[in-house]
């Protein structure tokens, strides 16, 4: 007998038995995919630069896309240039929401089920991309096929350069589903942490797209001559092709995610992960763009050469967009990841290692841009009184790139864990300062730099917001994962 028990039964105690618990087993990891384990345990900088260097090499083939097209069709005019001109910042209002805001509310949701090790839910996330992506190319061609010619008017086009642009935003924007359905793809392979092959897809489409566009736009062979219109019509082979190319990589045996046509069912839940993050980041891509609108207005004060000016300083800035969404498409795959997996510390360094980057690589465009601005401003025209203009905004404006690239990779981070209320107030506070700031510096300044200084305020006051909301926790508050 044990000794207690003998003790108890010479006390008159009566022994009770009690079988000990069952040990709780402990919860099962998630299996990850190498590349899903990369992102979760691999050396943060080391990852976010290879990831990052094929997403800078898509957004370098892209911007020469369009490159390509405005010089050829520049060669049928000076109202076809306009004409293309008149659609070309809808077109890019587009590709910014289709890649930048609603693509990385894709890849945010794919990334932190991947994390969570939701693998079924990841396979179905493609499929409701898709779904997104049909409703909003639709909306786009149905606005600017019935709105279209009055809003061309409304922004200065009139005879042959409004025929023009009339005519090339009919066959762009009728096309509209590629672009969203290529740009959809695309995010759905970045979530998985595979930047390498929307990189080469693009890359490749780019090769034939080069000699593809002046064929269609001049003729060539049995090819007709659809002069403007053969550049829409060769841009929108592009993004078809590139789309049936990126679909059959997702059924492919190599893809992380599957997609698949049969067995999957709609839920507003998958709905509604992609377009918590992707609706408000769309609205944030507006913002930018007004910002841009309402700054141009306010340098128009001042005459034609000022607003060139302005113009190519800003085109710098706009520049630096894809410069940092390199970074940005890593972040949010590695944000969103670690987020899943519920390591938010881990998903902290990702977010300051990538905002330290793209702040550094940024500051030193702006300080070369403010220390040389005649070397940018030149390569566009000699005019002095544009020089003049154009160097006064790159040295006031120039110093506090520095900040809006930290601002601009911490709101790709943010997309990653999603979370966007701070981004959107951060931008929406640049709007104001802009507006008002740059308003009231015109009206009782009437100084062109006083305008100046407000855009600059306007752009470290954007990104300092994002870094005082994410060091401060914001990303952790309300239902997020908890530190």
């Amino acid at each position: 007998m044990h000794p207690i028990a003998a003790g108890k039964e010479s006390l008159g105690m009566t022994s009770v038995t009690i079988a000990a618990a069952p040990p709780v087993a402990a919860p099962e990891k998630p299996r990850y995919d190498p590349r899903t384990r990369a992102l979760i345990e691999g050396s943060i900088t080391a990852t976010l630069v290879r990831l990052a260097a094929p997403n800078m090499l898509v957004m370098l083939a892209q911007t020469s896309v369009g490159l390509v097209e405005t010089y050829f069709v520049g060669k049928l005019g000076t109202e076809a240039l306009a004409g293309v001109a008149l659609v070309f910042p809808l077109l890019m209002l587009m590709q910014m929401m289709s890649a930048g805001a609603m693509g990385g509310g894709i890849s945010s949701a794919i990334a932190r089920a991947l994390g969570g090790g939701r693998r079924d839910d990841a396979d179905a996330l493609a499929l409701h991309a898709l779904a997104i992506a049909i409703v909003f190319g639709l909306a786009f061609t149905a606005a600017l096929l019935i709105g279209g010619q009055a809003l061309y008017r409304a922004m200065g086009g009139s005879g042959a350069s409004l025929d023009a642009a009339l005519t090339y935003s009919a066959v762009v924007f009728s096309g509209a589903i590629l672009v969203w359905l290529f740009n959809s793809l695309a995010n759905v392979i970045r979530g998985t942490g595979n930047m390498a092959v929307p990189a080469l897809i693009t890359v490749i489409g780019v090769v034939v797209l080069i000699p593809l566009s002046p064929c269609l736009i001049f003729g060539l062979g049995p090819l007709p001559r659809f002069g403007v219109a053969g550049g829409a019509v060769a841009v929108l082979i592009y993004y078809a092709v590139g789309s049936v190319a990126l679909a059959a990589y997702l059924r492919s045996q190599k893809s992380v995610v599957r997609l698949a046509f049969t067995g999957i069912r709609f839920r507003w839940a998958l709905f509604h992960d992609i377009l918590r993050v992707g609706a408000v980041a769309a609205l944030i891509t507006v913002q930018t763009n007004l910002t841009i609108a309402i700054a141009t207005g306010l340098v128009g004060a001042f005459g034609p050469a000022a607003i060139a000016g302005f113009g190519t300083g800003a085109r710098l800035e706009y520049l630096l967009i894809p410069l940092v969404f390199g970074l940005g498409g890593p972040l949010v795959a590695m944000v969103g990841t670690n987020i899943g997996a519920k390591r938010p510390d881990r998903a902290l360094r990702v977010a300051w290692i990538g905002a330290a980057i793209a702040a550094g690589l940024c500051e030193l465009i702006g300080l070369a841009a403010a220390a040389f601005p005649h070397a940018w401003l030149s390569l566009f025209s000699n005019d002095p009184d544009m020089i003049d203009a154009g160097t006064r905004y790159l040295h006031v404006v120039g110093p506090a790139y520095g900040l809006f690239g930290l601002g601009m990779a911490l709101y790709f981070a943010s997309q990653g864990a999603g979370r966007l209320l701070w981004p959107f107030l951060a931008n929406f506070a640049r709007l104001l300062i802009a507006a008002a700031g740059g308003y009231l510096a015109l009206r009782f300044s009437g100084n062109l730099t006083a305008v100046f200084i407000a855009l600059a305020l306007a752009l470290a006051t954007f990104g300092l917001i994002n870094a005082a909301a994410v060091a401060g926790g914001a990303w952790f508050k309300g239902n997020a994962v908890q530190r």
